[in-house]
């Protein structure tokens, strides 16, 4: 294919941060998903819904902002909607504002449920993120974390992360 660019190659220096980068991105969530599931019986998607669902107003959100805050798709949020459902952690119902949404709503179990997986998933992250980093390093991998976030989410990733900053 002549008149074709040549791809931009990484430099030693990126090629390294990209590899780095890289096995953090498969082996911490698989880390973390095994702490959730060894201590608490669920899998680190479905702590996402439930924390998700803990810090929203009145523990409830339509569907399809909990889907975009824990990055899953429409028919993985089904399924794991399903599933919380079926052990009477959320419920599922038509929005009473506007009934072509579906809400999801965490009940008293599924609180319950976060309240006692939390401290042992926060040691988790603790042990094996923030306990490697100076305070100034973590203010940096926030920054770069939101950075990168914008450029794959088109800048709606920075809205999300300070919706779920202001959270309590």
């Amino acid at each position: 294919m002549e008149g074709r660019d040549e791809p931009r190659w990484l430099s030693p220096d990126e090629r390294d941060a990209w590899l780095s980068l890289s096995w953090l991105m498969v082996r911490l969530p698989s880390a973390i998903d095994a702490q959730l599931q060894r201590d608490s019986g669920i899998s680190f998607f479905e702590y996402l819904v439930l924390a998700a669902l803990s810090m929203a107003p009145g523990r409830r959100l339509r569907m399809s902002e909990l889907a975009e805050h824990v990055n899953g798709s429409g028919s993985r949020l089904s399924n794991v909607a399903k599933r919380l459902e079926e052990r009477g952690w959320i419920t599922r119902a038509p929005s009473a504002e506007n009934g072509r949404f579906i809400e999801a709503t965490l009940t008293d179990a599924g609180m319950a449920v976060v309240e006692r997986a939390a401290p042992g998933h926060i040691e988790t992250v603790r042990r094996y993120v923030f306990d490697a980093l100076s305070p100034d390093q973590v203010t940096g991998l926030r920054d770069i974390g939101r950075q990168i976030a914008d450029q794959v989410d088109g800048g709606r990733a920075g809205t999300l992360l300070r919706q779920a900053m202001r959270r309590p």
